[in-house]
């Protein structure tokens, strides 16, 4: 599988390095401008800013009421709730076309969770908020995988949110070139592997569903079994579930291969779970054994290659 056109990705605007935070300045990620760019085109936006707010402002904060929330001014002199709430109601909808939004922490507009909400005298009242526009964001776009850029240095959490954005990308680009029972079916078939390894029990769950598709409308199934995809792919992967996936595709094999190669796969597969070496080393003695055979069905699988290799991801052990 080859990942050639870039895929378009939101972002926080101060994450790119623009001068927009209430300080006017700026929370470059470096990971972002000099990686994930490769792979991506961003659509910075600043809620802030978008709200017609200035830079230099007064910094923000959320403060709650009778469950009523609201985004003012630190000293509490200002409230920008109806300007934010506008420009939500603006700019959410026109996000669409968006494979994913990298959002920018702590950020009483952007930040994806631990937001402190205050009482209006100041007091803390909880740590477990939710950004305004971030939070549109979730309810606009449930399916879109969303991030924080500081979560990103985290090798795990890192890799299932890149791994995330290509299956929704591949999945959007499916429902935009028009649903079909075909077009559901090979979606499933190339990400099979992928699904085994986050979930067996959404695995198990989704393989019948897909198994009868004229039991309801096709629009119904196809929403269902992205709903129960997404949710599953967040659930990052076990060393064990990576050993179990590995196995079943050199299962595959069995026929076409020597005993020693499947041994020497094996044994790779055995140093992996014993944390010896990366996921990357079994991984490509199976993508190296699987090109000289005719699988069609099996170097198919996303799992296989669910991302560039270039951006190393499972490079460490």
């Amino acid at each position: 599988m080859t990942h050639n056109a870039k895929i378009p990705v939101g972002i926080s605007a101060c994450l790119l390095g623009m001068e927009v935070r209430h300080d006017k300045g700026h929370k470059r990620s470096r990971y972002c401008t000099d990686v994930l760019s490769r792979y991506f085109t961003f659509r910075s936006l600043c809620p802030e800013m978008g709200a017609g707010m200035s830079a230099p402002r007064k910094a923000m904060h959320l403060t709650e009421e009778g469950g009523v929330v609201r985004m003012e001014t630190t000293d509490g002199k200002r409230d920008v709730t109806p300007l934010m709430n506008d420009f939500i109601q603006r700019s959410v909808p026109e996000l669409s076309s968006l494979r994913g939004f990298i959002l920018t922490a702590k950020s009483p507009s952007c930040g994806m969770e631990r937001i402190r909400h205050y009482t209006p005298e100041g007091n803390v009242l909880h740590r477990d908020g939710e950004g305004l526009f971030a939070a549109a964001l979730k309810r606009e776009y449930p399916l879109m995988p969303l991030e924080e850029a500081g979560r990103l240095n985290d090798d795990a959490l890192r890799e299932n949110f890149i791994e995330r954005v290509f299956l929704y990308d591949d999945w959007c680009q499916m429902v935009e070139a028009g649903l079909t029972p075909k077009g559901l079916i090979e979606f499933h078939s190339r990400h099979k592997f992928q699904l085994l390894a986050h979930c067996q029990k959404t695995y198990r769950r989704l393989g019948p569903l897909l198994a009868d598709l004229k039991s309801g409308s096709l629009e119904a199934i196809a929403e269902e079994y992205i709903d129960g995809v997404m949710l599953a792919m967040k659930k990052q992967v076990s060393r064990g579930a990576h050993v179990n996936t590995l196995q079943h595709l050199t299962g595959f094999l069995r026929e076409d291969l020597s005993q020693e190669d499947r041994t020497h796969i094996n044994d790779q597969i055995q140093a992996y779970l014993r944390e010896e070496v990366p996921l990357v080393v079994p991984m490509t003695l199976l993508r190296g054994a699987l090109r000289k055979v005719h699988l069609p069905y099996v170097n198919a699988q996303r799992y296989l290659t669910p991302y560039p290799d270039a951006l190393g991801l499972r490079n460490r052990v």
